[in-house]
């Protein structure tokens, strides 16, 4: 097959990772930044071009889309997929799951597991949502927030008024959801491909800190998951959509609950926590799926 990875930087170790899987494969791998293609969109012949070339005969796509191009990311990748060539997650499954508010309002309508979420507009609503997701201490989390940034522990009433305000000020829309005190700084980050988890792994805040995210120092190791936990992550995914993500939960007291389903999740930190070839899996699930054309949208706008 004739590969193209959408990413920014081919030295990225979740890159490299593909690179390897797919050549070791047999496949011909193509690495573009997505932000030097540039499309021709017409009836006729859709196409992209890249740095003067245009680009043909693609089988597959494997999008890393960072957050901050999701717009031009997501645009590159429907182009791809007018041209017939499959991609391992589709564009409307990526939008979908990168909007929080509109994640989390699917997974709600499909009753998956989810924290207390509060979502408002005016400063005068505030107290009644604080109120709403049952109090302080509670977290604040900016929409366009990625990778732990934006995302604020409010201890306190007066604390929780403070940071919705401030933020509200700035025209920010902001997320308010309790705070899963049982968690104990600790999610579980479960990787899903095709309706399948096949790794799991428990990330652990550094002390002091309530965000787990390795790259905030958090530190990982491989856990065994409930078939409820396991349930959830995949529901998780095929509510979104995606072929391939990484689904987060914590464990609170009333189930296991989705913080958020990453569409282009890292694979260090899973397969070093797992010892598992995730990349290899990856491409064993394109090698199965990757036919010509085959991108209906799964599951709904």
């Amino acid at each position: 097959m004739k590969i193209v990875i959408l990413s920014r930087n081919p030295k990225l170790y979740s890159t490299e990772r593909l690179i390897q899987a797919a050549e070791a494969n047999g496949h011909e791998v193509h690495v573009l930044d997505v932000l030097r293609c540039y499309m021709n969109i017409t009836s006729a012949k859709p196409s992209i071009h890249y740095k003067g070339e245009d680009l043909q005969d693609f089988d597959a796509v494997v999008p890393r889309i960072g957050a901050s191009v999701t717009f031009y990311g997501t645009a590159v990748l429907r182009q791809f997929e007018m041209m017939g060539v499959y991609p391992l997650n589709e564009s409307v499954a990526i939008s979908r799951s990168r909007d929080k508010l509109r994640a989390l309002q699917l997974l709600s309508r499909k009753g998956v597991g989810l924290p207390v979420t509060g979502f408002a507009n005016k400063p005068d609503d505030i107290d009644d949502l604080i109120t709403m997701v049952g109090g302080p201490p509670l977290v604040v989390k900016l929409l366009q927030g990625t990778q732990g940034i934006g995302v604020v522990l409010a201890e306190t009433r007066k604390a929780a008024e403070s940071v919705i305000e401030s933020f509200l000020g700035l025209k920010a829309s902001v997320l308010v959801q309790e705070f899963i005190q049982e968690a104990r700084g600790s999610d579980i980050r479960c990787f899903v491909i095709g309706e399948k988890v096949v790794a799991a792994m428990m990330r652990q805040a550094k002390e002091g800190e309530f965000r787990s995210n390795l790259h905030r120092g958090g530190s990982a190791k491989l856990i065994k998951i409930t078939p409820v936990e396991r349930e959830t992550a995949v529901r998780a995914a095929r509510t979104m959509g995606l072929n391939m993500c990484g689904v987060d939960i914590l464990r609170s007291n009333h189930g296991p609950v989705v913080m958020e389903v990453n569409s282009s999740p890292g694979l260090k930190g899973i397969e070093e926590a797992s010892g598992k070839d995730i990349a290899g899996m990856i491409i064993k699930f394109i090698e199965r799926n990757g036919k010509e054309g085959k991108t209906r949208t799964r599951g709904k706008g």
